[in-house]
């Protein structure tokens, strides 16, 4: 990829609607995917509305002082969806749009994980299972720190078939965090299949509800309806909330839509213009 792949866009332009800029983060996705080594593009395009939303309208932060000690916390715990991340931590203003032509290159900051020397990284994440840990812990750092940061971790549907996902979900519980969301990607497909062939997950609303949290399920793909959960947030005053956003594997890209086969994909030139005028033509007959 060359720097000339990302021109100046709607990604980063102030008169852009939320939903121009998911479309303009699925593009990104797209072309941070004919790096050599390719990358997630399935699950990160089926976490970019939520993304999107989330860094446009939801979190408070502070592009030009990324450690300001207030700021709301989002941690990725699917880290291996980086390509998402990183669209919209370009759209939000911690890093310039040009560098997301150097995803997956040796010695750059656009690593197939996030790190933490990426300015709005809060941890390196991509063992998963463990994002949900790393976020109970900043939740009950703010709290005891008396700030008002709020803490959201995303996590793939896949990942919570982990044990260390349900101790830290009693612990949230527990401990009444009620400054922290959980947002799950149910996208129903992880690396080796549907997860329900692999290990069954349902009832997954009534697991998060048995655990104590407050639990919302809501279209991952509809802005309009993920806008009125994560305003409205603490579901419940002293209680976690966990949020099960469904989603499609690939939204977006008719190519990759409920594939296995998108989970990592690298984007030869031609694989690349097929998913973009796909991605373009769907894109066109919805509005």
């Amino acid at each position: 990829m060359s720097t000339a792949a990302f021109p100046a866009s709607v990604l980063t332009s102030p008169d852009t609607t939320t939903a121009e800029r998911a479309l303009a983060v699925r593009e990104r996705i797209l072309q941070m995917g004919t790096s050599p080594d390719g990358t997630h593009v399935g699950g990160s395009l089926s976490c970019a509305d939520v993304l999107t939303l989330l860094y446009t309208e939801v979190l408070r932060l502070r592009p030009e002082d990324p450690d300001w000690p207030e700021r709301d916390r989002f941690i990725l715990s699917k880290g291996h969806a980086s390509a998402a991340l990183y669209a919209v931590l370009a759209a939000r203003g911690f890093l310039p749009e040009e560098e997301l032509a150097e995803y997956g290159r040796s010695g750059g900051r656009l690593a197939g994980h996030p790190l933490r020397r990426l300015p709005g990284v809060e941890f390196p994440t991509g063992s998963l299972g463990h994002g949900l840990s790393l976020g109970v812990g900043s939740a009950i750092a703010a709290t005891r720190q008396g700030r008002p940061s709020r803490v959201f971790v995303l996590m793939g549907d896949g990942e919570l078939q982990e044990g260390s996902v349900w101790e830290a979900a009693m612990a949230g519980a527990h401990l009444g965090l009620g400054n922290l969301t959980a947002i799950v990607d149910r996208n129903r497909l992880q690396i080796t299949g549907p997860t329900e062939e692999r290990l069954g997950l349902e009832p997954l609303a009534g697991k998060w509800r048995a655990f104590g949290w407050e639990t919302v399920e809501v279209d991952g793909h509809d802005l309009d309806a993920l806008r009125a959960v994560f305003t409205s947030l603490p579901a419940r005053a002293g209680r976690p909330t966990a949020v099960i956003a469904d989603t499609v594997k690939g939204k977006g890209v008719p190519l990759f839509e409920n594939k296995k086969k998108s989970h990592s994909v690298t984007l030869s030139p031609a694989l690349h213009q097929r998913a973009l005028a796909g991605l373009r033509a769907r894109s066109r007959r919805q509005t």
